[in-house]
């Protein structure tokens, strides 16, 4: 883990399963280690992960490195979860792109110095 930083992680689709050791990893970067060796209850493909604190990987540190979206962002306040920001779509990634035309560099004509 870059910087020795602690994050803690709770499954928040499986609060009340089995507890088990799991190492939370993320999908780009080499260092993008969570967690090792972490007790969470049972995670199953689909659960969703709640990271009680985001550090850097917050969204107004976040990027469209190697093409990723960015994610939505969900307020929890007094219990309840506010939609704050939509997660981004390819178009989104797209939109402000400008398309170019580029045309062969022409060749210029010499011209002999002048002395």
């Amino acid at each position: 883990m870059l910087y020795n930083s602690y994050h803690h992680i709770e499954n928040i689709s499986n609060p009340a399963g089995r507890e088990r050791y799991y190492s939370v990893v993320g999908y780009i970067c080499e260092t993008d280690t969570f967690g090792n060796n972490r007790r969470i209850s049972e995670i199953r493909e689909g659960d969703i992960l709640k990271f009680n604190n985001a550090g850097a990987y917050c969204f107004s540190m976040a990027s469209n490195y190697n093409s990723r979206y960015r994610p939505a962002e969900v307020l929890w306040f007094n219990n309840e979860a506010h939609l704050i920001r939509k997660r981004e779509t390819f178009d989104d990634i797209l939109k402000n792109q400008v398309d170019i035309e580029l045309s062969p560099k022409k060749k210029k004509k010499s011209v002999p110095n002048a002395v």
